[in-house]
């Protein structure tokens, strides 16, 4: 039988942090050789948010703003800049109407005036860097997890889409000792730690709720009795998420508005280390994408940000 010292010390080199390594980085930072989350070289978006391996970032947003649409394009964006990989899990859309959308961003053209030749190029473009999970079943998170995984050991993709959170059934075995507030936090956790491990970025899309879409503007504001966009405490579920997220952000679009119904508004709630970039919007001067006609894409200060490939052009134009 090993003496108890010698089981202790096993069991906190298990526990304990590596301590060398730990230093490094804050000798890394000292020197300034800590890297940077990746950048779109669109100077508007680039300032406040980026895409960093390992983290785990909230979306929130009301329904029927685009939220899914625009994280895609998001997406697709550093998966054209820095031939990332994605795995999308999204129970709200059809995987066909996702692969359609992104063929759309890339060719600047809704599915119907695409040629074939340019819609086969474009799919196969798209599968080498989008795997979707079949959503015809439903999922608790444990599974859902488990099975990104599995993913993650077969294809090494960087960044892995959870859409929405509230469609993932409740474990009810775990339920059973604690509270559904406590359920989500150690959920959460879990995502978290999944991040860590695998050096993948969770963007996992939630709801605002009910009471959320009761604030509106008071007069005098520009957007006055339009539901103001989702604060970060706003998600359902409370301001757990925001407390175990490393970056939030909160899209919306005044749906109602006659002048302003095309621009998507995203607002950057939350960036937990901003010494690798990215940092909280103004209040009233978040970031703004302009969709383009046949909302096919958008636009940032009249630059579309994946230009339409030229007729000549046989190429990606990537």
């Amino acid at each position: 039988m090993k003496p108890f010292f010698i089981i202790l010390r096993q069991k906190s080199d298990k526990m304990l942090i590596n301590l060398e390594e730990q230093i490094q980085k804050l000798k890394d930072v000292r020197s300034g050789k800590i890297k940077e989350g990746l950048k779109l070289g669109v100077p508007q978006i680039d300032e406040w948010m980026r895409f960093k391996p390992s983290d785990f970032t909230i979306v929130v947003g009301h329904a029927n703003v685009g939220k899914t649409s625009v994280v895609i394009y998001l997406m697709l964006l550093y998966a054209m800049k820095h031939n990332l990989k994605w795995l999308i899990f999204s129970s709200e859309n059809d995987p066909y109407q996702l692969i359609g959308k992104l063929v759309e961003y890339l060719e600047g053209k809704p599915l119907n005036k695409i040629d074939s030749d340019s819609f086969d190029e474009r799919v196969k473009w798209v599968n080498e860097r989008f795997k979707f999970i079949d959503t015809n079943k439903l999922y608790t998170a444990k599974e859902l997890m488990e099975l990104a995984q599995h993913v993650k050991n077969a294809w090494s993709y960087d960044g892995f889409m959870i859409d929405p959170y509230n469609s993932l059934i409740k474990d009810r075995n775990v339920l059973k000792g604690i509270s559904g507030h406590e359920y989500d936090y150690e959920v959460t956790s879990e995502m978290r730690i999944f991040c860590k491990k695998n050096n993948v970025s969770i963007w996992l899309n939630t709801h605002a709720a009910t009471e959320a879409l009761r604030k509106k503007h008071p007069q005098g504001h520009p957007y006055a009795e339009h539901p103001i966009p989702p604060m970060a405490s706003d998600v359902e579920g409370g301001g757990k998420f925001v407390n175990r997220c490393d970056n939030m952000l909160s899209i919306h679009r005044y749906v109602s508005s006659p002048s302003d119904w095309m621009y998507t508004h995203i607002h950057v709630k939350k960036v937990k280390n901003i010494d690798t970039g990215g940092r909280p919007t103004p209040l009233d001067n978040p970031i703004k994408l302009k969709s383009v006609l046949n909302n096919v894409g958008f636009e940032v200060n009249h630059q579309n940000l994946i230009p339409p490939p030229k007729l000549e052009q046989k190429e990606m134009p990537f």
